[in-house]
């Protein structure tokens, strides 16, 4: 039975580590815990960046524990002079504890938070620590997160024996498999390798009897040559580059194989793997496409109307980049993906630059395989003319406000529904007319949630959007549909989330075959835009704003900072719109998905079911009082 009353004694506020085990999952994968096992190893590599480290080792055994040692420094061992505890029970014990908030002891780190070894740590029944430094081998062990047994002395070492050891079992009850994967640790581990010339790193796995060791001194140009030695790529040997100056060091590597036969695509930050890309590599892939172009021009290689574009070059591009810069910010705590804005312009003008002087240092080469890129762009056209476009005359009138792209291909267009005129304006001018469409709505569209498929198209807003994507509500028949995205973009405000929740209970109800098959997103345009001399941030809610500001501050106290919260998308000028919210390059998209149909139907219902009135005022009463309200 639920407590209707509530009062200070009802509030609770989690100590320690207890907010990991309350809700692990906001602070790592809980598929597996092969996340738990990156966070040491991090750590090590870390050291092995600031050139402490030479070698780690990853133990893998029988019984499910896993071990990872590094030859660094060695966690401080002292008592730090405000906590009272020493370094390593602070390190394991404490959330955001840590070294590498400054760039004092690390110039390039993947720890943000201090969040990483100290989850390892929550979510494991029993964690040991090994520690050698000044001469002396320390020993410390944990259960549940808790201190078993005290930081302890336990014998001598030379005084140039140093490193750090982890030893842990992850609990099973906070994973969907207790396993490691060893696969995917051993293709991490090979990585490290890589990316860190010089560094060795042992692998062994007791219970498959493997043992490995990777070591390769000249970094990714050495890997990559033993990599495609059976496999035709152009050009061969693949191009390698590097570029380091002050506080930035960028390794990439490029190649084509048009025959197919190596899957080699993979992004790195400060080591730190990022399966899902980010702005890195939207940087790359422009840059890339804008010295292609360009030597295309120059040399009048491309037919009469064609214009190469960023699928056509990136469809069997073959690449690794590697970044290392001070304040990476990722999105999430498990760093899938990149987010720093201002780096997708920064390496884009470096790879353009750079890869340029080979395409013209190397012409016969660059026009071969500039000939492929014009074979796999009018292969493109060929298979966007089967999937014409409606015609105007072919069927229904198009809505009167919907500004069209030109593209003639389902696939490769893009349709951004907007919130009034103002929006739309700023919309069109901001959008690459080739494949992106604008419609504006007025106000805020109807609640749908619980109308009739035969009343609906009643709606004014609701019959333009069902003529425009082409699709009648509750069909299946998406032949028709005219766009491959459809995007939801609002205001960043709370005004422009009604409107998305209402857009998005639309299509989930009544388009749902379209969000099933990827077709819907939400755009994530910025609240905030901070100016800090040259250097322009973007922050999507008042946690980012805070975040890039304590950054700032923290390395420049008073910096003369300006901060312009948007009012709406009117209020941004096109460059600012198309940079932060319609560029794909640069923009953040959420695609809208049905996995979980039955919990989402009890969630719009809930907002938006006119029974569920009663509900929604006793949960705005309970709940109402946690929100962070905009001005």
């Amino acid at each position: 039975m639920v407590d209707n009353s509530y009062n200070a004694d009802a509030l609770q506020v989690l100590d320690g580590l207890d907010p990991v085990r309350k809700r692990p999952n906001m602070y790592t994968d809980t598929s597996r815990p092969n996340h738990m096992v990156q966070e040491p190893i991090d750590n090590g590599v870390d050291e092995a960046l600031a050139g402490h480290a030479t070698k780690i080792i990853v133990e893998l055994a029988r019984d499910g524990a896993v071990c990872v040692t590094d030859n660094g420094r060695g966690m401080p061992v002292d008592i730090h002079p405000k906590f009272n505890i020493s370094g390593v029970e602070l390190i394991l014990t404490k959330l955001h504890a840590g070294a590498k908030f400054s760039n004092k002891n690390y110039q390039f780190s993947g720890g943000l938070h201090g969040v990483g070894i100290s989850v390892t740590n929550a979510l494991s029944s029993i964690l040991e620590v090994t520690v050698k430094r000044d001469g002396e081998v320390h020993q410390m062990t944990f259960k549940d997160g808790y201190v078993d047994s005290p930081l302890v002395s336990v014998g001598k070492v030379a005084k140039r024996d140093t490193g750090t050891s982890i030893r842990f079992v992850p609990d099973p009850q906070y994973f969907d498999n207790p396993a490691v994967h060893a696969g995917e640790l051993a293709h991490l581990l090979r990585a490290k390798a890589i990316l860190c010339a010089g560094l060795e790193v042992k692998f062994v796995d007791e219970a498959h009897e493997v043992e490995r060791i990777w070591h390769y001194p000249t970094g990714i140009e050495g890997y990559v040559n033993d990599a495609v030695k059976d496999v035709d790529v152009m050009p061969s040997p693949p191009y390698v580059q590097r570029v380091s100056h002050d506080d930035f060091t960028m390794d990439w590597l490029v190649t084509w194989a048009p025959n197919g036969g190596l899957d080699l695509r993979e992004s790195y930050v400060n080591l730190i793997p990022t399966p899902q890309g980010g702005t890195h590599v939207n940087g790359l892939r422009l840059g890339l496409l804008e010295a292609v172009r360009e030597f295309c021009e120059l040399r009048q290689l491309c037919p009469k109307g064609l214009k190469l574009r960023a699928e056509d070059i990136w469809e069997s591009c073959l690449f690794i980049i590697s970044i290392k810069i001070p304040e990476p910010q990722f999105a999430g705590q498990t760093k899938q993906r990149l987010v720093n804005q201002q780096i997708t312009s920064k390496i884009s003008s470096l790879v353009h630059d750079q890869f340029s002087l080979w395409l013209n240092r190397h012409v016969g080469e660059a026009e071969a395989l500039v000939a492929y890129f014009i074979e796999v762009a009018q292969s493109r056209i060929r298979a966007g003319q089967k999937t014409l476009r409606k015609k105007y005359v072919a069927g229904p009138r198009l809505p009167g406000k919907l500004t069209d792209c030109l593209s003639q291909s389902t696939m490769d267009s893009e349709l951004f529904l907007v919130e009034g005129d103002s929006a739309g304006g700023s919309a069109r001018q901001a959008r690459d007319k080739s494949t992106q469409a604008v419609l504006p709505l007025k106000g805020k569209i109807m609640n749908t949630w619980e109308v009739d498929q035969d009343k609906l198209l009643q709606s004014k807003e609701v019959h333009d959007i069902a003529v425009a994507i082409g699709v009648d509500p509750g069909s299946d028949d998406l032949s028709q549909l005219r766009y491959g995205k459809i995007c939801i973009l609002t205001d960043a405000d709370s005004d422009g989330s009604h409107i998305s929740t209402l857009l998005c209970a639309l299509f989930l109800k009544h388009f749902r075959p379209v969000v099933e098959k990827g077709h819907v997103f939400v755009a994530l345009p910025p609240l905030y835009r901070i100016d800090h001399h040259k250097q322009v941030y973007y922050a999507q809610d008042d946690a980012e704003k805070e975040h890039i500001l304590a950054q700032i501050k923290q390395k420049q106290p008073n910096a003369n900072l300006t901060i312009l919260r948007f009012k709406g998308l009117g209020e941004m000028d096109a460059l600012q719109l198309r940079e932060t919210t319609m560029a794909v390059q640069t923009r953040r998209l959420l695609q809208l998905d049905c996995d979980e149909w039955q919990t989402d139907c009890a969630m719009f219902g809930q907002l938006l079911a006119k029974k569920q009135v009663a509900n929604r005022r006793r949960w705005l009463m309970e709940k109402g009082k946690l929100a962070d309200l905009l001005d």
